[in-house]
């Protein structure tokens, strides 16, 4: 049975969807079948893997919608090994709709379980929000969330609100909900502040912060604009060898072996 993680966090720009990418990549780069899940109405996990989201056919809409075809939606790229069930526009208007549906909160997980056996990981991209979608993300989150969080001051002062929604989460609908891990990014070794920021997060999840840490990185920030993961874009950076190390570490604390390539 596959993992499934959601990466989640209320604040933009923390590196969130940078990571579902370039970690899903570096899990596929290991040979595990791998697929992202973008529930972000933006669409940029989606983007980020060349995909144009005015002109798909159905993706994570139809899942929350509770379309039976879900399979039919998915995108795979072949050059990655990595597949997409992406999102459109159409997505904005999922909340709104759902609003007043039963069992709304369980849209996506039961989607999901459809598809955990064909997959090894499937990594679930939220919006930058605490709303319906970001809510269904949580729930199918059945092995745990992933936090992005920017060593930076104000996305730290942020995490608080999250740990109390995850917690109201845990105790209203989803009891089994975890923290698999927090990572850390954009950090900049030259400040004091990120360096502060790193201890204060480990003490807030003691022995739940990855080891490795993302640097603030000129590359990373390029490669979405060609479609392609930091993996494919600049292998020898100090991006891609940062996701690549979080990939392995990943794995390894999910008793699974990582291949030497």
């Amino acid at each position: 049975m596959g993992k499934i993680y959601t990466l989640a966090n209320q604040k933009g720009g923390v590196g969130k969807t940078t990571t579902t990418i370039n970690l899903g990549a570096y899990l596929a780069y290991y040979g595990k079948k791998v697929l992202l899940v973008d529930i972000d109405p933006q669409a940029n996990a989606t983007s980020s893997l060349g995909v144009d989201k005015f002109s798909i056919n159905g993706g994570t809409y139809e899942a929350l919608q509770g379309d039976d075809g879900i399979a039919e939606h998915i995108l795979r790229n072949p050059r990655l090994k990595l597949s997409i069930l992406p999102a459109s526009p159409d997505l904005a208007g999922a909340e709104v709709e759902l609003v007043n549906e039963l069992g709304r909160e369980n849209r996506l997980k039961q989607a999901l379980t459809t598809l955990k056996d064909k997959y090894d990981y499937i990594l679930v991209d939220c919006p930058p929000s605490l709303g319906l979608l970001t809510l269904n993300g949580l729930v199918a989150a059945k092995d745990g969330i992933l936090i992005p969080v920017q060593c930076e001051y104000l996305p730290l002062e942020g995490l608080g609100q999250l740990v109390s929604t995850i917690n109201r989460v845990r105790k209203a609908v989803a009891p089994n909900l975890s923290v698999r891990g927090v990572v850390l990014t954009m950090f900049d070794s030259r400040t004091n502040l990120a360096n502060d920021v790193v201890d204060e997060v480990k003490k807030h999840f003691p022995g739940q912060v990855f080891k490795s840490i993302i640097p603030r990185s000129v590359r990373l920030a390029e490669a979405p604009s060609y479609g392609i993961p930091i993996s494919i874009y600049a292998p020898d950076s100090s991006g891609a060898k940062a996701y690549k190390k979080l990939a392995q570490e990943l794995m390894k604390g999910d008793g699974m072996k990582v291949p030497e390539l």
